[in-house]
């Protein structure tokens, strides 16, 4: 008797456990959530990729972004910070003006996991009313910081017909391939397919080695054969 309760209670801890470790996976699914669309890539067979920027805008390092894609005639698509937008509105201007796609990345980059609807609201409106003060009148996506994205920021997206976007390529997530430029543009250049959305970090003085590689991976992908658009041109 005491082997088949123990043997229960065994099973009972493994099941517990895989769900557990379900739920994990669920919580951060960057490709998956409950509620409404959500992007990482757009199935095309045309040659066309999406460069996107998050975080900022910072003066140590959003003109210098913006100098680069204007020297090499590049859209590109910016998930700004509220509260950085509000500190530096005149940064937000310039990528409006320049022709630049702009999306929201929540007002504070708090995590998007078993937080309040309320405090979902107070994140995305707040930063959807900076953002048209810059001048950008097109759809405003939403990505969540870290990808993260748990229940209340999706239902209320669903609500509201608006889109999440994640990424399908990221170089700065590994350590050793963010140390280095030119290994940041052969990451890039090598995962890269028809329809992918590149996920970069060049703002703030730490993404110094995001900016150098920027104007290279630009070169490297039209030379083979990439055209660059924002990611509400994917489609």
């Amino acid at each position: 008797m005491r082997w088949r309760v123990a043997g229960r209670l065994v099973a009972g801890a493994v099941v517990l456990g895989l769900l557990a470790f379900g739920f994990r996976e669920l919580v951060s699914a960057r490709g998956f959530q409950l509620f409404g669309d959500l992007t990482e890539r757009v199935e095309t067979s045309e040659k066309v990729v999406a460069l996107t920027f998050d975080d900022g805008p910072h003066p140590a390092s959003t003109a210098e972004v913006l100098d680069v894609l204007r020297e090499k005639r590049v859209p590109g698509t910016f998930f700004l910070i509220g509260r950085d937008l509000a500190a530096h509105p005149e940064l937000g201007r310039r990528i409006a003006g320049e022709g630049h796609e702009i999306g929201n990345h929540t007002y504070s980059h708090e995590r998007m996991v078993f937080v309040t609807p309320g405090f979902v609201a107070g994140e995305i409106e707040r930063t959807d009313s900076l953002i048209r003060a810059t001048g950008f009148r097109g759809e405003i996506t939403v990505r969540p910081p870290h990808g993260k994205k748990f229940l209340a920021l999706p239902h209320y997206l669903a609500e509201h017909h608006r889109r999440t976007i994640t990424w399908d390529v990221e170089p700065n997530s590994s350590a050793a391939v963010d140390a280095d430029p030119a290994r940041i543009v052969e990451h890039v250049v090598r995962h890269v397919r028809p329809g992918s959305i590149v996920l970069l970090h060049p703002h703030y003085p730490s993404g110094r080695n995001s900016r150098d590689s920027l104007g290279p991976m630009i070169d490297r992908l039209r030379d083979q054969g990439y055209r660059f658009t924002t990611v509400s041109g994917l489609g």
